[in-house]
């Protein structure tokens, strides 16, 4: 019974929460982050995606169990193993989904649409969105950017179109390059494990690859150069009275756009020389340069918009 219950754990996923923790970009970057009530609806938007992710990932499972069969990793999960039904886990998703929604209408309106779409997304992207070339991709990188603006829509903020463009970019960089890693790990078996793997030539993932790297530190610096300072009851700006600050002086937030840049580039790093990128969430928490940058990255951000 320990077994099962622990398997049925594991199949949820709880490494790839991580992913979720984009729901907090907003609440950081929106100067909310300091405000109890913002932060609970965060924690809580946090949870539920982290619920409703897992869901999807327990579909997905059933989906795609004898492909998992075939892959050097993926055969181990409970599901593939046989360790977990695949009734008993349709019935586990739709308990979480089911559970979960209404606690998301409860939290905002707003948040239960994005909670709905990201599901429903996510089921046909697990029936068959994700065999049809390019789609796959922008499906992958739509579910990130609903996480995003769920954190958004909880706490009811405001980020501008830079920010959105940022985040898109992003999203398309680590599913391109998930594809690209997918190529380098699966080679001649390829084709069995996923078939738009077959239309996806090298070169093509190699180009789109490059281009939304390029795209990624772009807009985020675009951002970065428009995003106005912002007032808070710590920060030096509150204490001067709003004062109109000199550009040079109210562009602090330029300085993160080196850390993006290294990120970029050690990303690529990682998919190329250490053909690591299938699994994006596990890079971000076993890659120490990495994960200093991101960190590094958290800190600058929070020194700059709520302490300067």
């Amino acid at each position: 019974m320990v077994k099962f219950l622990w398997g049925l754990f594991k199949e949820t996923r709880p490494r790839q929460w991580v992913k979720n923790f984009a729901v907090f970009a907003p609440l950081l970057l929106s100067g909310s982050f300091l405000d109890p009530e913002a932060q609970l609806k965060s924690i809580s938007a946090f949870l539920l995606f982290c619920g409703f992710s897992s869901a999807t990932y327990l579909l997905n499972d059933v989906f795609d169990i004898e492909r998992d069969r075939m892959h050097p990793f993926k055969a181990k999960r409970p599901i593939a193993s046989g360790l977990i039904s695949p009734n008993i886990a349709i019935s586990a998703a739709l308990v979480l989904i089911l559970s979960l929604l209404p606690l998301a209408y409860v939290l905002s309106p707003a948040f239960f649409m994005a909670s709905v779409l990201y599901l429903i997304l996510q089921l046909f992207y697990s029936s068959y969105l994700k065999h049809v070339i390019l789609i796959d991709v922008l499906v992958i990188a739509a579910g990130f950017v609903l996480r995003v603006y769920a954190g958004v829509w909880a706490i009811d903020a405001h980020l501008n179109v830079w920010f959105l463009l940022s985040v898109t970019s992003f999203a398309l960089f680590l599913a391109i390059g998930k594809r690209r890693s997918e190529l380098t790990l699966m080679q001649a078996q390829a084709s069995k494990h996923r078939e738009t793997l077959l239309h996806y030539p090298e070169n093509l993932l190699d180009i789109l690859t490059s281009m939304f790297a390029n795209s990624t530190w772009l807009t985020y610096a675009l951002y970065a150069f428009q995003q106005p300072p912002i007032s808070t009851p710590n920060n030096l700006l509150h204490f001067l009275g709003n004062i109109e600050l000199p550009i040079w002086e109210a562009k602090y937030f330029m300085a993160t756009v080196p850390i993006t840049i290294y990120a970029v580039m050690r990303y690529l790093y990682i998919i190329y020389e250490k053909k690591e990128g299938e699994s994006p969430e596990r890079v971000l928490i076993t890659d120490i340069p990495l994960l200093s940058s991101v960190l590094i990255w958290v800190l600058m951000v929070i020194g700059i918009i709520y302490y300067l």
